[in-house]
């Protein structure tokens, strides 16, 4: 395990990194979810393994600190990623990023270029959410204030969110998934999509085929974004279908990978 100083009252990012060659793969997380779960059995995969690999838990989640200070938006999700990347000496990597941490990865992208030379979107948050009572993920917790949230609302979530999903969440602060909720809801300024469809570098999104095509597939296809559908699995891809997942995020990472029509 290792960590880094993020915010300037000393909160931590911690995360756990396999060793390997440059340059760098980093993962991040999901809404209430910690990258070592959901990622450590792909990113040691024979056709991943080999590369430098931070298995990075965003601020507030997993095995980082839970500032109750911390506004946890999307945008201060992401200068802490940079913060923690800087320390650990890292740029230019490859970012492997799944739902939220989709989302975290496309403003980080966006505001510190340097860092991030290939995107690998799972299934990720483009677009704002509407907060809807009762629903299990981000727009049910955003329907709570927070006053609410904290006074028991949370359970709630627990409950609909099911044993799986919160075998991870309760390793979150309240604070930061109420906030991270909120503000994954309302979305970046611009909106996750059109910032992703800006960027100048490799980008592949990843869907369960299931869902269907995904919305706005022509526009981001003609960005110059591979929009690639993975079979047998649901949001949680690397869980359900780790090998066809790392057939597709080995094919988005392989050095001849460049813009390639939807699947």
């Amino acid at each position: 395990m290792r960590n880094a100083v993020v915010t300037p009252e000393g909160d931590r990012i911690r995360w756990a990194e396999l060793p390997g060659a440059e340059p760098a793969r980093v993962y991040l997380h999901g809404l209430g979810a910690t990258s070592p779960a959901y990622f450590a059995e792909t990113a040691a995969h024979p056709l991943l393994a080999g590369r430098r690999s931070l298995l990075l838990d965003l601020l507030g989640f997993g095995i980082s600190d839970r500032p109750t200070g911390f506004p946890y938006t999307l945008e201060a999700h992401a200068d802490a990623v940079a913060e923690a990347l800087r320390a650990a000496g890292v740029g230019a990597a490859d970012v492997v990023a799944h739902s939220m941490g989709g989302s975290v990865a496309i403003v980080l992208t966006a505001r510190h270029p340097d860092l991030v030379a290939r995107l690998v979107l799972v299934d990720a948050n483009l677009d704002r959410i509407e907060p809807r009572r009762g629903a299990a993920g981000s727009g049910g917790i955003a329907a709570l204030s927070e006053e609410e949230f904290l006074a028991g609302g949370w359970e709630r979530i627990r409950d609909a969110a099911g044993a799986h999903w919160w075998s991870t969440m309760r390793l979150a602060g309240l604070e930061a998934l109420h906030r991270s909720a909120v503000h994954l809801t309302r979305g970046s300024e611009p909106v996750m999509r059109e910032l992703l469809m800006k960027l100048p570098m490799a980008r592949t999104f990843l869907l369960p085929a299931d869902d269907g095509p995904l919305p706005g597939a022509d526009a981001l296809v003609a960005a110059g974004v591979r929009v690639v559908a993975v079979p047998d699995c649901g949001h949680n891809i690397m869980l359900d279908n780790p090998e066809a997942y790392v057939r597709a995020v080995a094919a988005a990472l392989a050095p001849e990978a460049g813009a390639a029509p939807s699947a």
